[in-house]
């Protein structure tokens, strides 16, 4: 495998797999370029050793070819602004026309293809597709870990054409490396803090932290899927009927272990879905009918920040309640405070999957915590023990 530190670019033409797909608003502007900003270092690598830059991505999820919402041309203004270089755009990935944008790209300049998914052949991982773009460039650099546990035409397939050329981006690497420090090098105690809505979306990930945490600390919609599991009441709140047995399971499978699995103890109640909802607190195990738990209480607020402030390294997996309405906020925004705060005071933290990067968005803390990982699915996987097409392209 080459490294993108110790590699010269000059002359080359680099084709590499970013993962621009980032969120529009009806005007076609982009509202959160967070995940652009991770490829600039790349990039700028590649252009001041004289290279040229490919950038080739998805965005959405186009189902029949070209849609003018999921077009990158969207990101061409943007990323000339933050790049501070030319950035042309070519209306396909592949074909004759992509073909001649690159041969006439010189050193120095970016070429923005077009969505990969208006070709259902990027997701089928087909070949010939990834012969296509691998024509176009010398060197294949992969950047997108958002989409490395994908085995697409751009994201592994392609790697094959580039035996002596392919190589990890910087963000790639510095992802690998922040999750396999969590995983395989954590100073102790390591603290797993898991939210979100559905237990059956965590299982594997609960399974394998058994083996790695000292504490698990279950919030968020899931966390009652656990107390109706031991029997508990919990009004109407978000619960996996068929998933009982598997949290019994878990809760087991922890004390075998020694690992502290601690749920909340108290609730931030609702009588309906909405900011205009009655509210009040109850303990988790005992939320009356017609009420259900929208966000973690003061004392569980207080339990797990107890355990974050004695952590020396902290993973951070979703929220801990319906952050996005403002009445059930409190709850993951103290967590995410209390993380910054254990990480000011030397902890080592990572942060990962949409709802919690957002909600670190939300309360300012993204430059607080050790490192935000950019890849939701991917980082679960990864976490899970699963092998990464992506990573391995790279590696093997």
């Amino acid at each position: 495998m080459k490294n993108i530190d110790s590699f010269s670019f000059k002359g080359k033409r680099a084709i590499v797999r970013v993962d621009f797909n980032v969120p529009l608003d009806t005007s076609f502007a982009v509202t959160d370029d967070t995940r652009i900003r991770g490829a600039l270092p790349a990039i700028r690598k590649i252009l001041s050793d004289g290279g040229s830059a490919i950038l080739m991505s998805h965005l959405g999820r186009p189902k029949k070819g070209y849609e003018e919402k999921f077009s990158l041309i969207h990101l061409v203004a943007i990323l000339k602004k933050l790049l501070g270089a030319p950035v042309s755009f070519s209306a396909d990935c592949t074909g004759e026309k992509a073909l001649q944008a690159s041969k006439i790209l010189k050193p120095g300049e970016v070429l923005l293809l077009e969505n990969l998914r208006f070709h259902p052949e990027e997701e089928k991982g087909d070949e010939t597709f990834a012969k296509e773009l691998t024509s176009l460039a010398d060197v294949y650099v992969n950047d997108a870990f958002g989409t490395a546990h994908r085995a697409h035409a751009s994201t592994t397939i392609i790697a094959k054409f580039f035996p002596e050329n392919k190589m990890f981006g910087y963000l790639m690497k510095s992802e690998v490396e922040a999750l396999n420090r969590v995983l395989n090098n954590a100073q102790h105690p390591f603290t797993a803090v898991l939210g979100g809505a559905k237990v059956s979306d965590k299982i594997p990930v609960i399974e394998r932290l058994m083996d790695k945490a000292d504490n698990i600390l279950i919030g968020g919609g899931m966390a009652y899927t656990f107390f109706k599991a031991m029997g508990d009441n919990i009004g109407t709140s978000k619960c996996e009927e068929d998933k009982l047995e598997t949290a019994r399971k878990l809760v087991a499978l922890a004390k075998s272990k020694g690992v502290q699995l601690l749920l909340p103890v108290d609730s931030v109640i609702a009588d309906i879905f909405s900011n205009e909802a009655r509210t009040g607190l109850a303990s988790s195990g005992t939320i009356p009918e017609g009420w259900m738990g929208l966000d973690i209480g003061n004392k569980a607020v207080s339990d797990f920040t107890e355990i974050i402030f004695a952590s020396k390294t902290i993973l951070w997996n979703g929220p801990m309640g319906v952050f996005e309405i403002p009445k059930f906020e409190n709850g993951t925004r103290k967590i995410a405070e209390g993380i910054a705060e254990a990480t000011s005071k030397g902890a080592y933290s990572l942060v990962g999957g949409g709802d919690s990067v957002a909600a670190l968005n939300k309360f300012g803390l993204v430059e607080k915590v050790s490192y935000v990982s950019t890849g939701g699915g991917a980082m679960l996987e990864y976490v899970e023990g699963k092998e990464l097409p992506g990573v391995k392209a790279i590696l093997g």
